[in-house]
This record gives C-alpha cells, sequence and structure tokens, in this order.
C-alpha cells in the first residue's frame, strides 16, 4: 500500500497548522480531524522528531512549521510518517539488493521500479503549499 492513515493524518494535520496563525496542539487537532488522540499523538511526535515541525509547551503551545510550507515535501512527509519511503510494491529498489536474487530474470520488476521512481519524483515536487490552498 502505497499511503497509511498514519500518512493521511499526518498530512491533514500539517495542512491545519499551515493555515493557523497559532500553535496547534494534539487535542486541538485531534477534536478538528476527528482523528484519535493517541494515535495523532504519536504522529505529531515522530514529525517533531524529524524536524518537520517544532513542539511548544505551555498554555499556548502546540505544533508549528519548522520550516515553511512551500520547503517542505510530500515525499518528507509521508517518508516520515510511514517510517520508511511509501512503495507501490514490496521489492527492492534495485538488481542487486533483489531478496531473491531474481531481479535480473523478473520482467515485472523494471515496470514497477519504473513507476516507484515517478511516484518519488512526483512526491518529491509537491509541497505541503500544493496541497494547503
Amino acid at each position: 500500500m502505497l499511503l497509511t492513515k498514519k500518512s493521511e493524518y499526518a498530512l491533514l494535520s500539517l495542512i491545519s497548522i499551515a493555515k493557523s496563525d497559532a500553535p496547534k496542539n494534539v487535542d486541538v487537532l485531534s477534536r478538528e480531524l476527528n482523528i484519535p488522540k493517541s494515535f495523532l499523538a504519536k504522529i505529531m511526535q515522530n514529525l517533531a522528531k524529524n524536524d518537520i515541525v517544532l513542539s511548544h509547551r505551555g498554555v499556548n503551545g502546540g505544533f508549528v512549521l519548522k520550516k515553511p510550507y512551500d520547503e517542505i515535501t510530500i515525499l518528507e512527509i509521508t517518508t516520515v510518517a510511514e517510517e520508511k519511503i511509501p512503495s507501490v510494491f514490496e521489492c527492492s529498489p534495485s538488481v542487486s539488493s533483489c531478496p531473491s536474487d531474481l531481479a535480473n530474470a523478473c520482467s515485472l520488476w523494471p515496470v514497477l521500479n519504473n513507476l516507484q521512481s515517478r511516484i518519488n519524483v512526483f512526491l518529491e515536487e509537491l509541497t505541503l503549499k500544493d496541497i494547503a490552498l
């Protein structure tokens, strides 16, 4: 599967944060987006740990984007959310690292690898700004 709920919730949360003038905490985001609070908290912690958002403590605390939203790519967000580069198929990215050593004989691998490369380029060119409008 290319993207899971982790990516969906990360993207929705980051869009909400990008549109806000003030930090947004997990309680607010959870209610606003109808996302389970504990699940969202883990996603937001991971986004903070990977320098996509900054976390501010206190009464007026919450999350803000660490850099401008036109500099945060969808590939970056989904890779952090999924904890790996999202893939269309469970296959090796190179012939030499094929776990079954059958990549040279596999007629499907070149097509799927090409598809994955195109998706990666698309997600790398697409920014949070592009989807937050």
